[in-house]
């Protein structure tokens, strides 16, 4: 067991027998006010047996039969993963004809000659322990020398017409029929006497497979697969029956008593069958415990009377069913304790017209009342100026100038009494009193905008300027002056909106102006005419709905007219107002228009040409048309209730020239949905809205509305369906629950209420959730809250971006159209301690022995710091490291020096800060200690690295564990592998928004970004499509372009003195030849050279008589080649193209048991990362055949 800690940890690492530590596990904590256990924890090792030995014999059928091949996978702990692949390990294509069954059977509804081949292989996949294996291949050979007639289908899966399934609640219900025929027979569901749920609802295999997710009770009942071809069908009813594992209903909740008050502990759950109650004290039955006249049992409550201070103890509640149980601890405190005061605060601040919010928590046993005063010697405050929080929050709702003074709070309770002074003052408020206005500047032109704010005295107020809601760039153009804001030499990037923000401790105030850039002016360009208007409008061939036009075009000044518009004047209704009429081709002179009845017309023409619009031509006479019936009904129909007790029916009214003749009138109907009753009518004119009083509340109404007028009725209009009035909803949501996923992500579910009590169009549930009050932000005086919108009858929902180790409070209301009925109950939830974000480590001073190294601690701890550790490494002239040295800092610690350091040497450190629960994110830095003189310093961040998360299972969705990043590329390496499933990486710039995504197979557990820019940081994260609202993201940065540190051979001592001695040899011969020839002579020096050669010398030449070459350290040599089978068994790929090895971090490793890699410093020379595999393709064959072993 860890120290200081209720955890505990088996390691079987150095040698431990996992199936040695298989059972069941208990944990028990007391002290002397009793005694609290924890759910029973089951650990069994994982197993992952092989294939029994079986002979297979070839299977040789005819085409169009049904076949069966089947798979029967050993049994391993987890169940593994089954798949069918061929020899050259690609996936075997399925269809509806060909597809695998959840047993892992291969079914084909009819065989096909493309059917044949030498090797059906099935595969198991067993995650947790990292290995698959294969059943003995199948070799399968369609005849077609005597095929089969078409029959209709029969079931494969399952037998006979009936069968029964039993499934959990919330589980997850699979409902399978595979149908063999010919032609190949299609698969359809449904569920006898209800609809299928919509949204939890989905097909999978072809149609052959049912599945239901979130099962409730409702779902029980009779499913029918049908399946059906051109020959006949069939079908089989599969009788779901829902069980239930206990859940809770109302759990038991601690009680804090004084002695002689009396209490009562409820423990209600539900389950199917019902579970039974079992109550324990401090961890023993409580039949069991000492006897204590105060306390009854009563089936699911304990009574407690006139308690005794004694009688403390912790109760749990066990509730259990043939399905499970579930149990709950609550510790009833009997407590006698006068009251305190625990708030801090003595002085509010607020500004005027807003609420104010003094606070008074207190602590007392019995709970203490509480009262409030103002001033000195005043009585106790009460009335509609206050408002009385039941946490003892003293409310002002509008706080003035004279609600500022003194306040005392006094907590009593029959044990004593406390009381502490608060100070509140009112400010006045910061106001904008000059704006800045809307401004058009041209290109390369200058601009100012003035903000003046008038504020309160005794505050400090800050001004800032934004740019489109950013912040402005870093430019020598953007000058400040006070309160005004100056752009000099714009551009076109300079545009948009303009803010000033004015700030307070308080209060804070903007206003805004946008900038618009334009080029400069430019000289007008020539014009051209436009037509001039026609002329001689004639109407001819005058018909009840048609007349007949005709007109001389003017001049169309030498630019083609395009079109005529014509346009025509209702002067019974409308006169005065022009409308478009039709439009024809500017080579015509004549139009056939269609009028309505009941209106006197009269037209004009427009012409058109590119230029532009002629003027209007004259009027044409007037024509009037014949008065008809309606040929149309009002349109916009709507029926929705303002009141719970009415219907009001609104339309848009029919303007007079579609009300074809006088008279024009509404008949209004309604009558009430799904009862057999008459329409009620009523003729209205002159109106849009017709308001039907009395009705019940949120009932659905038939709606119509026609047209008539004093020749008749307009054709039936067409059934609008409406609802009266709706009410806030009467029930809040029950059996809130909260399920904490990992330190940023929680899920809550809720029982849906009942629809009847909603009263209203159901639009979804409203979660509303904030941090609980503790030491950090107890003293605030508004608490930050967060709402989620559910839409629909949702019964669950996920909360992001929650912080590590903080308390939540949240509650849940259902909202229809009125708005949000009761809030739930408050629900109390905590996110775990999580691991800290980076501690980025700095190089500060440097010596030739030593370096200082200085740190601040992580921008989010996400936890209690424990510690931090530093490793270091040096780096030889070929790159090779050292092995590493680790040192563990105190957490308080800010700074660190590293003596008795190398001279002159290259060292790579890594640094991490750690909580509880592991170390955080590592920073890696490169630092260069001085030479003996010389106090030149160079550092580089070369590599950003994650530390990874370890799991015992594999996540939902990808976890990302680490990010290498080198100078233009990083490798993004997650925990996470589902070969049914496409992954998703997404990266970006910081502070942009260009996404850039890459597709993956879900088997990949690693990729390389490329093309990125040094000295970036970036934003990366993972998803996958069946969980895209999930998933892990993390930020990077690439190391910055660094010159290698290489030694030049010219300026090296040894090689500077093995120069001068060669030259020094040479000039000693010249001078003995010179003396030989001139006491006449003669010296035959090259064959004197060759007889008596110098040993010292001949070693320093090659063939062609040069120095030999200098070959520096940064020459690449050939890798060595390891085994492809190493002993650990574990492929390891010569060339990979998926390799993550870059500067000795490279995860050129193994998976652990828990989904980690196991990677360490390989001594290789420092490359670039390689680009990685982004095939698709199943797994190498050569990694595929290793694990068959």
């Amino acid at each position: 067991m860890k120290p200081n800690s209720g955890t505990l940890e088996i390691n079987i690492m150095n040698g431990g027998k996992a199936e040695a530590y298989e059972g069941e596990y208990q944990c028990t904590a007391k002290n002397d006010r009793g005694t609290a256990v924890s759910n029973v924890i089951f650990i069994r090792q994982s197993r992952s047996p092989l294939w029994t030995k079986e002979k297979i014999e070839p299977i040789v059928i005819q085409k169009g039969m049904p076949l069966v091949l089947p798979c029967k996978p050993p049994k391993g702990l987890p169940p593994p993963i089954i798949f069918w692949m061929d020899n050259f390990f690609q996936r075997l294509p399925q269809n509806g004809r060909v597809s695998q069954g959840l047993n892992g059977d291969l079914y084909f509804s009819n065989v096909q000659p493309e059917d044949t081949r030498d090797f059906y292989i099935c595969y198991a996949r067993f995650n947790l322990t990292q290995t698959i294996h294969q059943k003995q291949p199948i070799s399968l050979k369609v005849l077609t020398n005597s095929p089969v007639d078409n029959r209709p289908p029969t079931f494969l899966m399952p037998i006979g017409q009936k069968s029964n399934k039993t499934v959990l609640k919330d589980e997850v219900l699979l409902l399978e029929c595979i149908a063999e025929g010919l032609p190949t027979p299609e698969l359809r569901w449904n569920k006898e006497g209800a609809e299928l749920p919509s949204n939890r609802v989905f097909y999978e295999n072809f149609n052959k497979t049912l599945k239901i997710i979130g099962v409730s009770e409702e779902d029980a009942g009779k499913y029918r697969c049908s399946a059906q071809n051109n020959r006949g069908s069939i079908h089989h009813v599969i009788t779901v029956i829902v069980k239930a594992a206990p859940y809770w209903i109302t759990k038991p909740e601690n009680l804090i008593l004084s002695p002689g008050d009396d209490g009562t502990l409820i423990c209600r759950a539900h389950g199917n069958p019902a579970p039974s109650i079992t109550w324990l004290i401090n961890g023993v039955a409580i039949e069991l415990a000492p006897n204590d006249p105060s306390r009854v049992v009563d089936g699911d409550a304990v009574i407690f009377t006139k308690v005794q201070e004694r009688a403390s103890a912790v109760f749990q509640c066990n509730t259990s069913n043939i399905y499970g149980y579930v149990l709950a601890n609550a510790f009833v405190n009997v407590l006698a304790e006068r009251p305190r005061i625990l708030s801090s605060q003595k002085i509010y601040q607020v500004i005027a017209n807003r609420p104010a919010l003094l606070h008074c928590k207190s602590f007392g046993s019995p709970v203490p009342h509480i009262e409030w005063f103002k001033g000195v010697q005043s009585s106790v405050l009460h009335g509609n100026d206050y408002v009385f929080h039941d946490n003892g929050t003293l409310e002002v709702p509008v706080a003035q100038k004279d609600s500022s003074g003194t306040y005392t709070c006094v907590a009593r309770n029959k044990l004593g009494t406390d009381q502490k002074i608060i100070e509140l003052e009112v400010k006045d408020p910061t106001m904008i009193i000059s704006q800045p206005e809307y401004r058009v500047v041209q290109r390369y032109g200058s601009v100012s905008f003035e903000c003046k704010f008038k504020h309160d005295p005794t505050l400090v107020p800050e001004v800032m300027w934004l740019r489109n809601n950013s912040e402005l760039p870093v430019d020598e153009r953007y000058t400040f002056e006070k309160e005004r804001l100056m752009i000099k030499n714009i551009t076109e990037k300079d545009k948009g909106m303009y803010t000033c923000v004015a700030n307070t401790t308080l209060d804070s105030v903007s206003a805004s102006a946008e900038l618009s850039v334009v080029e400069p002016t430019q000289p007008p360009p020539v014009k051209t005419d436009r037509p001039d208007p026609s002329s001689d409008l004639e109407l001819t061939d005058r018909l009840d709905r048609s007349v007949q036009l005709s007109w001389v075009p003017g001049d169309d000044n030498n630019s083609p007219i395009t079109e005529f518009i014509i346009e025509y004047e209702d002067v019974m209704h409308e006169p005065g107002v022009w409308h478009l009429h039709s439009k024809v081709s500017g080579t015509q002179a004549t139009a056939t228009l269609t009028l309505s009845p009941y209106v006197n017309y009269a037209f004009r023409v427009i012409a058109v040409n590119e230029i532009g619009r002629s003027d209007q031509s004259e009027s044409s006479e007037r024509y009037m048309t014949k008065a008809a019936e309606p040929d149309t009904n009002p349109s916009g129909v709507k029926g929705v209730g303002t009141e719970p007790d009415n219907l009001v029916i609104t339309w848009k009214p029919m303007k007079g020239f579609d009300s074809n003749g006088p008279g024009l009138q509404y008949k209004v109907s309604w009558r009430q949905k799904d009862f057999d009753e008459e329409w009620t009518s009523v003729p209205v004119a002159n109106v849009s809205k017709y308001i039907v009083s009395g009705t019940p509340t949120f009932v659905p109404y038939e709606i119509t509305v026609q047209a008539m007028n004093d020749l008749g009725y307009a054709p039936e209009p067409a059934v609008v369906i409406g609802h009266s009035g709706e009410d806030l909803p009467m029930v809040a949501p029950g059996n809130v629950e909260v399920d904490v996923i990992n330190t940023t992500l929680a899920k809550v579910q809720w029982d849906s209420v009942p629809l009847t009590t909603v009263r209203g169009h159901l639009q979804g549930y409203r979660v509303y959730y904030w941090k609980a009050q503790n030491k950090t932000n107890r003293n605030q005086r508004h608490i930050e809250k967060w709402m989620l919108t559910f839409a629909g009858n949702r019964t669950h929902g996920m909360l992001p971006g929650l912080q590590p180790n903080t308390n939540y409070v949240l509650n849940v209301r259902v909202v229809n159209g009125k708005g949000e009925g009761p809030s739930s109950k408050d629900k109390y939830f905590e996110t775990p301690e999580g691991v800290p974000s980076m501690a980025f480590l700095h190089i500060s001073h440097q010596t030739p022995d030593s370096l200082t190294l200085t740190w601040s601690p992580p921008v989010h701890p996400n936890g209690v710091l424990t510690q931090y550790t530093l490793k270091y490494q040096s780096i030889n002239a070929t790159h090779e490291l050292s092995p590493p040295v680790e040192i563990t800092i105190p957490a308080n610690e800010t700074s660190y020096i590293l003596k008795n350091l190398l001279q002159n040497t290259r060292y790579k450190f890594y640094f991490y800060a750690h909580t509880a629960v592991g170390p955080g994110s590592q920073s890696t830095q490169e630092a260069i200690t001085a030479m003996d003189e010389d106090s030149s310093f160079a550092t580089s961040t070369v590599m950003y690295t994650i530390h990874p998360t370890h799991f015992r299972a594999h996540p939902v969705f990808p976890l990302i564990k680490n990010v290498t990043a080198a100078e233009t590329s990083a490798t993004v390496v997650w925990n996470f592998e589902n070969i049914d499933t496409k992954l998703f990486v997404k990266y970006v710039e910081l502070n942009k928004e260009d996404w850039k995504e890459e597709t993956i197979n879900g088997t990949r557990s690693a990729f390389v970004l490329k093309g990125l820019s040094p000295g970036t940081s970036y934003k990366v994260l993972v998803y996958s499509d069946d969980h895209a609202d999930l998933y892990s993201e993390e930020t990077f940065q690439t190391g910055p372009a660094m010159a290698s540190r290489q030694v030049d051979i010219a300026t090296q001592g040894w090689f500077i003195g093995l120069m001068c001695a060669v030259a020094l040899l040479i000039l000693v011969l010249l001078i003995v030849c010179f003396i030989r020839r001139n006491k006449g002579g003669k010296y035959p020096v090259k064959e004197k050279e060759d007889a008596h050669a110098d040993p010292e010398i001949q070693p320093m030449k090659e063939d062609d008589g040069t120095f030999g070459e200098y070959s520096d350290g940064e020459d690449h040599k050939p890798l060595k080649k390891g085994s492809r089978t190493p002993s650990d068994r574990t492929v390891k790929k010569d060339d990979s193209d998926d390799s993550l090895v870059d500067y000795g971090e490279g995860v050129n490793g193994q998976f652990n048991e828990d989904g980690s890699f196991i990677g360490q410093y390989s001594g290789k020379k420092e490359k670039e990362p390689v680009e990685g595999n982004e095939s698709s393709e199943a797994p190498s064959p050569v990694n595929a055949m290793n694990s068959f072993v």
